[in-house]
C-alpha cells in the first residue's frame, strides 16, 4: 500500500531513533540514573537566559496577528538584515538580506537547497563519516549519494578517492564542519585543497559544482578551534546553518541558507531556494523563532558544558586503550571498535546500559559514535561500564 520508496525506511528505520527509543525502555526497566545513552544529539545545555526573555517580551508587546502571521517564503526582511549584518561582521563578509533565507532548521535549508539544484540522476558526494539522513535527502529529489572515503587517522578526507568521484552529472559537494559523527574541524588547508579540486573540475566537465556547507555545530568549537568560512575559498558554496545546537533550540526547527552574491546565477538560484521552501510544504520558517534569534545572534550554549564531558570521557577512554581522536567541535566522539563488527561490540556495550550507534550508520564501519551532550554525572557513572568493556576485550 505504501509507496515503494518508503518500503526501505519503514523496515530499516534510523539506528539512532532506535537506540534512543531502547534507552527509554531501558530507563523504565533499570531507572534513569543507571542508563548511559549516548545515542542522540540532543543537546542537554538549557538556551541562554536571554531566549526565554525574548519569546516572553515579544509575545507580549509584538502585534500578535504580525508576529504570527505569514510573511516571504524567504523569512522576515528585518531578520534576514541582521542575519548578514551579524556575519559579515564575524566573517568579513558582504552579505545582505537577499542572500539570507530563513528556514525550518538545517534540514529544512538542505532540502531546499538540493530541490533547487538536482535533476534526476545528478551526484551528491560528501566525506565519511557523515550524517546518515544525507542519503535520504538526496533521495528525496532522485539524486544520487556518493561517499568519500576518509583517512582514518585523521578524519580529513581521502583527496585521491574525492578527486576521482567527481563526475560530469556531480552538482554538489556536503561538507558538514565540525563533523557529526567525529567532532573533526576540516582545516583551512582542507577547505582551500576541496576548493582547488571542484575549480578544476567545472573548468575540466564545463559544469557548476556547488559545495553545500552543512554547520549546526560552528559554534561548538574547543580550545580557540577556528571553522573556516567556505564562502570566502570557494564562490559557488551555499551555507545552511541551525540554531538548534547552538541555542540549545533542536525542536523549534530554526535555522537559515546563505546564497551569496558570487554564486552563479545567484539570484535565480535564491528565487529557487525560496519556492522549494514554499513547494516542500515549509512554506516559511517559524515566524516567532524567527524574531527570536534575530535578537539573540551573539548568545550560544555553554560549550564549557561539553568541555567538561568531553574531558572526562576522552581522559578514561584512552586510559582504557580505546582507540579516538579527541573531538575540536560537536558533541560527538568515534570510538574505534575493538572488534571488527563494531555491532557487536554496540551489543555489548548495552549489557553494561550503554548506548552507542554503530558507525556503519555513517557510512563508516569499525567504529562508534558517543553522543557526550548528556548530564555529566551520566558520564561519569558510564566509566566502569566502559572500563568493564575494555577488559572484555582485553584492551587493559
Amino acid at each position: 500500500m505504501i509507496a515503494e520508496k518508503m518500503q526501505g525506511l519503514v523496515d530499516n528505520n534510523s539506528v539512532i531513533r532506535q537506540m534512543f527509543e531502547e534507552g527509554l525502555k531501558m530507563a523504565e526497566e533499570f531507572g534513569k540514573e543507571n542508563v548511559y545513552d549516548f545515542s542522540l544529539g540532543n543537546p542537554n545545555v538549557p538556551a541562554p537566559e536571554k531566549v526565554k526573555e525574548t519569546i516572553k517580551r515579544l509575545a507580549e508587546e509584538e502585534d500578535p496577528v504580525a508576529l504570527h502571521g505569514y510573511m516571504s517564503n524567504a523569512g522576515f526582511p528585518d531578520v534576514r538584515k541582521k542575519v548578514a549584518q551579524s556575519l559579515n561582521k564575524r566573517f568579513g563578509t558582504s552579505f545582505h538580506e537577499n542572500n539570507i533565507m530563513m528556514t525550518v532548521g538545517a534540514a529544512g535549508g538542505l532540502n531546499c537547497a538540493l530541490k533547487a539544484l538536482i535533476d534526476p540522476g545528478d551526484e551528491i558526494l560528501t566525506f565519511a563519516p557523515f550524517f546518515l539522513e544525507y542519503k535520504n535527502y538526496a533521495a528525496n529529489f532522485d539524486g544520487k549519494l556518493i561517499a568519500v572515503r576518509p583517512d582514518t587517522a585523521t578524519f580529513q578526507p581521502d583527496f585521491e578517492d574525492f578527486e576521482a568521484k567527481i563526475t560530469k552529472r556531480t552538482k554538489a559537494v556536503i561538507i558538514n564542519n565540525p563533523n557529526n559523527p567525529t567532532g573533526v574541524i576540516y582545516s583551512e588547508e582542507t577547505i582551500k585543497r576541496i576548493a582547488s579540486i571542484l575549480e578544476k573540475k567545472q573548468k575540466e566537465f564545463g559544469t557548476v559544482i556547488f559545495i553545500i556547507s552543512d554547520e549546526p555545530y560552528r559554534e561548538l568549537v574547543y580550545t580557540g578551534a577556528q571553522v573556516p568560512y567556505i564562502t570566502r575559498y570557494y564562490r559557488n558554496t551555499i551555507v545552511g546553518y541551525s540554531f538548534s545546537k547552538t541555542l540549545s533550540l533542536p525542536g523549534e526547527r530554526i535555522g537559515y541558507l546563505v546564497i551569496p552574491d558570487e554564486a552563479e546565477e545567484s539570484e535565480r538560484l535564491f528565487q529557487a531556494v525560496t519556492i522549494a521552501n514554499r513547494v516542500l510544504g515549509f512554506v516559511n520558517a517559524p515566524s516567532l523563532m524567527q524574531k527570536v534569534v534575530a535578537e539573540c545572534l551573539e548568545e550560544k550554549a555553554d560549550t564549557g558544558y561539553y568541555a567538561k564531558n568531553r574531558d572526562v570521557l576522552y581522559d578514561a577512554l584512552q586510559k582504557y586503550g580505546f582507540g579516538c581522536i579527541k573531538p575540536e567541535g560537536a558533541f560527538y566522539m568515534f570510538i574505534k571498535s575493538p572488534t571488527e563488527d563494531e555491532r557487536e561490540f554496540v551489543t555489548a556495550a548495552k549489557k553494561h546500559h550503554i548506548l552507542l550507534v554503530p558507525g556503519s550508520s555513517f557510512m563508516c564501519s569499525g567504529f562508534v559514535r558517543l553522543a557526550y551532550c548528556v548530564a555529566y554525572e551520566t558520564c561519569v557513572n558510564s566509566l566502569p561500564g566502559f572500563e568493564a568493556l575494555a577488559k572484555e576485550y582485553s584492551l587493559i
